[in-house]
């Protein structure tokens, strides 16, 4: 992530705490920045310097104006005027770090070859909570490399549970008993 990244998305932040709207503004961060991924002929066009700023914001008025937040409609506008637009992923990415970090909340990401059950999700999301100390809120990735088992990324931490990992572990052991 950037300094341009942390500082404008840690300002619109700490401006969302101060005007009470944290839950509307992250939400509706998070909808743009898909409506953004889906449509990358549209973010091209808000960053092309060729077409005139008046343009550009009218776009935006008239895509978000009506059904986000003034804050948020405005705070595109200022990273499209400063030609910094390709910055607003990690924007999001800032701002939700500090929401999280404000509610104790831990983000894991558990990757296995199959998808787990909603049972099997909140019982490895309570035993991780147990860990953390934190509310976790957990995102699962299928990986059909991971033959079995699961591997979890916690607050920077691996937590290797899979076949692979305790295969590569054997190999090492066995290589250090045979040299």
């Amino acid at each position: 992530m950037t300094q341009t990244a942390r500082m404008y998305g840690g300002s619109l932040y700490e401006l969302a705490v101060e005007e009470q709207l944290v839950e509307a503004i992250g939400g509706q961060m998070e909808e743009i920045r898909q409506i953004f991924h889906e449509n990358a002929d549209y973010m091209k066009l808000l960053s092309e310097p060729s077409v005139p700023w008046e343009e550009r914001t009218k776009l935006i008025d008239e895509a978000f104006g009506s059904q986000a937040q003034k804050y948020l409609v405005n705070f595109i506008k200022l990273l499209c005027e400063r030609n910094i637009l390709r910055e607003y992923g990690s924007c999001c990415e800032e701002f939700r770090r500090r929401y999280n970090a404000d509610h104790g909340i831990a983000e894991a990401v558990v990757t296995g070859a199959v998808a787990l059950n909603d049972s099997q999700m909140e019982a490895l999301k309570q035993k991780l909570e147990k860990i953390s100390g934190k509310k976790v809120s957990l995102l699962q990735k299928k990986d059909p490399s991971v033959v079995a088992g699961l591997r979890v990324e916690l607050e920077g931490k691996l937590l290797d549970g899979t076949v692979q990992s305790r295969l590569s572990g054997l190999s090492r052991k066995l290589d250090e008993i045979i040299v």
